[in-house]
């Protein structure tokens, strides 16, 4: 059974890592995961209720933070409102008693919650470090002109204590529970600071905590709410249109075939087709495109678009949990959960690195002092190594990276499952794309039927259509347009079979009939019986954007790049032409496409696969890297560790170069990190550095990287 939580309140991210490897020893607890970017723990276990263990668990590491269920923060809304249906597609008059806005009440109602119940807390801790640090600068004032001292120190300690009285508890605490955190280096530092004199310097230290640590929680929360932001696309409403009224209800209650309104400004809530009315639709919540587009009756309109100008009709025909909006929200929490390899050996890292550096901490304190007999001087130069050591710029900026870069994408319609794809992506070198409904668009179209053996055309193409019936391979739908457009008959079949890379075969009142390439031409045979009876051309367009989009990633550096098609060489070669393909692949069975990839792995060191994910998921899967074209195959979705949702090869570079952005945002910050705080300890040891540096290595460098982290979210491209 899998439990999901929120842990709120919960900012350190190198306790997160220490409550994650906690449960993760718990027994009866498996596949634990934590993401510090969405605050959302993951937990499977055998028992029913594991919240109050959880709890448990989490104050043992760090206390003030609230275990609170998942589901608890889904808002039902089961009351029916009724109004108006805004005159661009109805002809009635109803009572208007809705109001549009109240659908962004709801879906922040949680947020607002959350800051009524920090907001006093957070308003005291500011106005305590207001006064902290005019007291401070009372205290440093009269230090540089040598008068008052007691006076200087009393002012320090007073400063001190209003700035940092809550870190000092936690530190405390921390030591009781075994755990050394960061509150428990600053609570040591600074009764240190006061034993050995340096009163001024010890409020330094918790004035500049206090404020780097505020500035840091509030840098958090708001790249937290950011990435959020980027998965709220998903309304829980709907209005559902009968006898002349639109009546609210859950979008989770909505049933296919379900007639909805719905009203300007507010996103569509299941996928469907308009059946009354016209308007125009946003959909760069989806696709990244952020010019609006004309939709009237008969468009499909997808879950999470934006309808900008006139209430419309909308035929529902799929379930909220299949709906685009629904699939991609999934997509964004499951990306989470697939942590990159810097990510995970970032937290191992931490693991050894605090008592690593407390241990060099003890050395630099005892030794030197052992052989000078300056005792007070190396404890002070121990002290700020052990503040400057903390490591949660690094444990805190990591992730928040990888999660940015990935929310970046999703901006640019596309969907990137995890961090370890992001660093797969970034450091691919060659590409591999399938050439029908990748290459080129899913538009075939039917352009010569060549009967044979006494049958007409208009017989050849009933009979294939009608074996194409139950494929969604765009050469079936072309013969099914061909059919309807021209008012032939597709009829009814029995024991309909497809055979993977080959085509369909399906019974008509005992002959067999079978569509699939043809051997010696180019185009699909119709066979009755295993004797062709046909042979069907049809003509596919490539992509507009193939051209460039290739190009484009020619010029970021990719080696190879090879088109792979069952297709056979003439109609392959017919669709390279113009683009920047090395190699083409003709006449590829699934298991041959598999082959062909782990070929060009073998070569280049990596390749990524693209394809629309009819017949791919093997090879999407085997690939380095797999990436689906579009939202419309649950095969290819799941196999691919990257979607894109705009159905355009156009995101394909950009998703290269946020990959790329992503991870040298990693490793800058990684080495920031490291480089200020190596520059610390040597001016430390060197008698150089005071305490006051050491706590700007730690908060303000995270600071600072956290920044650099969201920077990748903001950033246009």
């Amino acid at each position: 059974m899998k439990h999901e939580f929120i842990l709120d309140g919960l900012h350190c991210a190198n306790c997160a890592a220490k409550i994650e490897t906690k449960l993760c020893k718990t027994d009866g607890f498996s596949d634990v995961n934590y993401s510090f970017a969405t605050s959302e723990l993951e937990i499977v276990s055998d028992k029913e209720d594991i919240r109050d263990q959880v709890q448990a668990i989490v104050d043992s590491v760090e206390s003030g933070v609230t275990v609170v269920p998942k589901e608890e923060l889904s808002h039902g809304h089961n009351g029916e409102h009724h109004h108006e249906c805004h005159d661009g597609c109805c002809d009635h008059d109803h009572e208007h008693d809705h109001h549009h806005h109240d659908r962004d009440h709801h879906e922040h109602s949680h947020e607002h919650s959350h800051e009524h119940d920090h907001g006093d807390k957070g308003k005291l801790k500011l106005i305590l470090l207001v006064i902290a640090a005019v007291l401070f600068v009372a205290a440093l004032i009269l230090h540089y002109i040598g008068k008052y001292e007691l006076i200087c120190n009393i002012l320090s300690v007073v400063s001190a204590a209003l700035a940092g009285y809550d870190v000092v508890i936690d530190g405390i605490k921390s030591v009781f529970k075994r755990n050394i955190d960061e509150t428990t280096l600053m609570t040591v530092a600074v009764i240190a600071a006061m034993v050995l004199g340096e009163f001024v310097e010890a409020a330094a230290v918790m004035v500049l905590f206090g404020i780097g640590e505020l500035l840091e929680d509030r840098a958090v929360e708001k790249s937290r709410r950011d990435i959020r932001r980027l998965a709220d696309i998903r309304p829980d409403k709907a209005y559902v249109y009968t006898d002349g009224r639109s009546v609210e209800t859950a979008a989770e209650d909505i049933e296919i075939g379900t007639t909805l309104e719905i009203p300007p400004h507010t996103r569509v809530p299941l996928d469907g087709v308009i059946v009354k009315g016209s308007t125009t639709i946003d959909a760069s919540s989806l696709t990244g495109e952020s010019e609006p587009v004309y939709a009237a009756e008969g468009t499909e309109l997808m879950s999470g678009m934006m309808n900008n100008d006139s209430s419309v009709l909308m035929r529902t025909t799929k379930a909220y949990s299949d709906s685009a909006a629904t699939r991609i929200v999934k997509l964004v929490e499951e990306s989470a959960k697939n942590k990159g390899n810097r990510e995970r050996l970032i937290t191992r890292f931490a693991a050894v690195y605090t008592p690593v550096m407390m241990a060099l901490a003890l050395v630099i304190a005892v030794i030197p002092s052992l052989i000078t007999g300056d005792w007070a001087g190396w404890i002070h130069k121990a002290l700020v190594c052990l503040v400057a050591s903390c490591p949660c710029s690094i444990v805190i900026s990591v992730p928040l990276s990888y999660y940015a870069g990935i929310g970046a994408a999703g901006k640019a319609g596309v969907l990137i499952k995890g961090g370890r794809y992001v660093e797969a992506l970034a450091d691919i070198k060659a590409f591999a794309l399938d050439k029908t409904g990748t290459i080129t668009d899913n538009k075939m179209t039917v352009s010569e039927i060549i009967p044979a053996n006494g049958y007409t055309a208009e017989q050849v193409i009933g009979l294939a259509a009608s074996a194409e019936a139950h494929s969604a391979h765009p050469v079936a739908q072309a013969l099914i347009d061909y059919c309807t457009k021209n008012n032939i008959s597709i009829v009814e079949l029995s024991d309909h079979s497809e055979i993977s890379g080959y085509g369909v075969s399906a019974v008509k009142g005992g002959d067999k009939i079978t569509v699939c390439r043809a051997e010696n031409i180019h185009g699909t045979a119709v066979l009755l019986n295993d004797k062709e009876i046909g042979i069907i051309k049809v003509t596919e367009e490539v992509r507009p954007e193939a051209a460039q989009a290739l190009s484009e990633l020619k010029r970021l550096g990719i080696k190879r790049i090879a088109m792979l098609s069952g297709d056979k060489r003439e109609a392959c070669e017919k669709a390279a032409k113009g683009l920047s393909i090395d190699e083409i692949h003709p006449s590829l069975l699934p298991e041959d496409k598999v082959k062909t990839v782990e070929s060009l792995i073998d070569t280049c060191g990596s390749c990524c696969f693209v394809g629309d994910g009819i017949n791919d998921a093997p090879v999407l899967s085997r690939a380095t890297c797999g990436v689906a074209m579009g939202l419309g195959s649950e095969a290819a979705i799941e196999a691919a560790d990257i979607v894109l949702s705009s159905e355009s090869l156009s995101a394909l570079p950009g998703a290269v170069r946020i990959s790329r952005d992503t991870m040298k945002t990693v490793k800058m910050n990684i080495a920031f990190s490291l480089l200020v705080k190596a520059i610390v300890i040597i001016l430390a040891v060197a008698g150089i550095a005071p305490l006051w540096l050491a706590v700007l290595s730690d908060t303000g460098v995270c600071l600072l990287c956290v920044l650099n982290s969201v920077r990748l979210i903001a950033k246009k491209r």
